[in-house]
């Protein structure tokens, strides 16, 4: 089935899709689920930053829908999002479908000073980056997706942290905040951040799309969905050093959920919101921007 709501015309260009962190799991079965659901003239960027690892995944994609092509997309590097984004507007002019899927993946026996530049450097920077260089580009009835979890939300924070991520206006100010609690963590300082530094990472990509859904709200109006996206557990490798994911669905299966919510009609409620199963997550229990008309929130 094609996307038919990025195209609404017979004489509209093709459709064009890119997936980051696409070399395998979730990213990968998302690369390879837009392809079968698009058409021939269609394309989808498979990116990561190993070109070994990108030439595999794009050669383990059977050739039934859109073109795939590897790209090298480090995320890590500052400067890579704003040059992909640069080749891909020179290319095709803009573009429908964004998945932000890279990630570090951590394990329990990891020291969260040993590796919080990096990771942060990853999963938080590389997310805002990946949103400023590409929701300018979004067509319309385009989709910019990033994959995130239900760890995103304020309830796994203490109180005395939400308003670091409430009162933020500007990816610059989320920023900041990932930077102080990145400092803290690195310093070994005693803190109210929680020890598993996924839940302050993931709040920090959910709060980063709020801000960014808020500043291009009237991306609603030209059928637009930025969102964050959160694909439940998912039976891989790395989950499984944290839980048991003996009966949780395959990346495919988890990709299908993301792939349908991609292809959909846009929901006003889901914009600017955590999304999962359909369902927006409130990102704080009692949200007074909930009554709200207009205004982007998460709950």
């Amino acid at each position: 089935m094609r996307y038919s709501h990025v195209r609404n015309s017979p004489t509209v260009n093709d459709v064009i899709a890119l997936v980051t962190g696409a070399t395998q799991g979730l990213g990968l079965a998302l690369a390879a689920g837009l392809a079968q659901r698009l058409g021939p003239t269609d394309t989808v960027y498979l990116t990561g930053r190993d070109p070994d690892k990108v030439k595999t995944a794009v050669q383990a994609i059977p050739n039934s829908g859109a073109e795939v092509r590897g790209e090298l997309f480090d995320v890590a590097d500052p400067q890579a999002a704003q040059r992909l984004a640069q080749r891909i507007k020179e290319r095709h002019g803009g573009i429908d479908i964004v998945f932000g899927n890279a990630v570090m993946r951590i394990g329990p026996d990891d020291n969260p000073r040993e590796i919080i530049d990096t990771y942060t450097q990853v999963n938080n920077f590389g997310t805002t980056r990946l949103l400023r260089a590409f929701a300018p580009l979004i067509n319309d009835n385009g989709r910019l997706l990033i994959v995130a979890s239900s760890l995103g939300t304020l309830h796994h924070l203490a109180p005395v942290l939400h308003q670091r991520f409430t009162e933020a206006s500007s990816l610059d100010e989320i920023d900041q905040q990932i930077a102080e609690w990145r400092d803290t963590t690195k310093a070994g300082r005693v803190s109210a951040w929680p020890a598993f530094i996924n839940i302050p990472s993931k709040i920090g990509q959910v709060a980063a799309v709020r801000v960014l859904a808020e500043e291009r709200r009237g991306d609603l109006d030209r059928g637009i969905l930025i969102a964050a996206v959160c694909p439940g557990m998912i039976n891989t490798p790395t989950s499984a050093l944290w839980w048991d994911v003996s009966t949780a669905p395959t990346p495919a299966q988890a990709a299908a959920k993301l792939l349908d919510l991609a292809q959909a009609p846009v929901k006003p409620e889901h914009f600017g919101e955590l999304v999962r199963d359909g369902n927006p997550i409130p990102f704080r229990s009692a949200d007074p921007t909930r009554a709200r008309p207009g205004r982007a929130t998460s709950g």
